[in-house]
């Protein structure tokens, strides 16, 4: 008699356990199940910045909290030159940085950053992307890329007033990747610099003078170590920037986090390209409340800077012909997009 009534209290004891598995609610999740580690240089402030800690807010709003992106902004993890090769090894499962900073690693997308007269940012933008999608280079196959973005024209800021083209001989201007060899053609002398240097070189006088677009006169307070800033849209070139993620932990995410990472990476295109546009716009009045001047040049000598740097888009197609990559077509379909977005 005692072991039936034993053996009733298991069976009771059982039933209430399976009852309490089918009918209790689940337990709340305490801690993210994916933790991922997101790496830019741009300073925290910089809007460039702020948009990337957006997206990584955004990311976890929409997998309900499933993901869990701590973000290093300001080179916190990894500087702007190391951050694809932080990327590659798992350093940082992400990061935002400028193809532009590893030299030669990306021969296609380095007609980006041609001399191509880019209006503006929206535009330098939506021709990035268009040329990545159209293309899909190779070169970019070791790492999942989340979505590109590119600034507005890169113009000349100097310590001394430039109105001809020979007043840049021998000027020491900052400039990185590719684009050393515009900065050769116009006869000025190429100083390899990331953005996060330019402020102390031309403090020091390392650097006479810097290509960049506007926006580094307030984003990067470069406002404060010249005096100005020449407008050469015919030679408006800009740097292709890339947010991309580490292949292996990319490929294993759950099919429903990639889907809202290309969600709202799609969604953050157009908010870089405006940001770019704004943050140009806000680096002018930045400068111009610091007494500092913007020169403009004539037609004519807008044009002679065009004719003499023509020739670079040359040296581009002939050194990535070597690579066995059509540089030309490369040159043309970018020529054809910034036509068509800029209508």
């Amino acid at each position: 008699m005692v072991m039936i009534s034993r053996l009733v209290a298991v069976c009771i004891g059982l039933m209430v356990v399976l009852m309490a598995l089918f009918i209790a609610p689940p337990a709340p999740c305490l801690a993210a199940d994916i933790e991922l580690g997101y790496a830019n240089f741009f300073p925290p402030t910089h809007v460039q910045a702020i948009l990337g800690a957006e997206w990584a807010a955004e990311v976890e709003k929409r997998t309900n909290g499933k993901v869990k992106i701590t973000y290093y902004p300001g080179g916190a993890l990894l500087k702007g030159p190391k951050i694809y090769d932080g990327v590659l090894t798992g350093i940082a499962d992400m990061g935002m940085s400028v193809f532009g900073y590893s030299r030669g690693v990306f021969p296609a997308m380095e007609v980006i950053d041609l001399p191509n007269a880019y209006p503006n940012g929206k535009v330098a933008t939506q021709v990035i992307n268009d040329f990545y999608n159209t293309f899909k280079p190779k070169e970019l196959d070791k790492v999942k890329v989340l979505y590109l973005h590119a600034h507005g024209p890169g113009l000349l800021h100097t310590k001394k007033p430039i109105h001809r083209l020979e007043d840049l001989k021998g000027l020491k201007v900052r400039s990185y990747g590719f684009n050393a060899r515009m900065v050769s053609a116009l006869g000025a002398v190429p100083v390899s610099l990331p953005q996060g240097g330019v402020y102390e070189a031309l403090q020091k006088g390392v650097a006479d003078a810097t290509f960049g677009p506007a926006e580094v006169l307030k984003g990067w307070k470069q406002a404060e170590v010249i005096k100005y800033t020449i407008d050469c849209r015919s030679i408006g070139y800009t740097a292709g920037f890339y947010v991309a993620m580490n292949l292996d932990r990319w490929n294993a995410l759950p099919k429903d986090v990639q889907g809202v990472l290309e969600q709202v990476s799609a969604e953050w295109i157009p908010k870089h390209g405006q940001a770019w546009d704004e943050s140009d716009k806000a680096g002018i009045e930045f400068s111009k409340g610091l007494g500092n001047e913007v020169i403009e040049l004539s037609a004519e000598e807008s044009a002679r800077w065009a004719n003499v740097v023509a020739p670079v888009k040359e040296i581009y197609i002939e050194a990535v012909g070597k690579r066995g990559l059509p540089g030309k077509k490369y040159v043309d379909f970018v020529t054809e997009s910034v036509k068509k977005h800029s209508m």
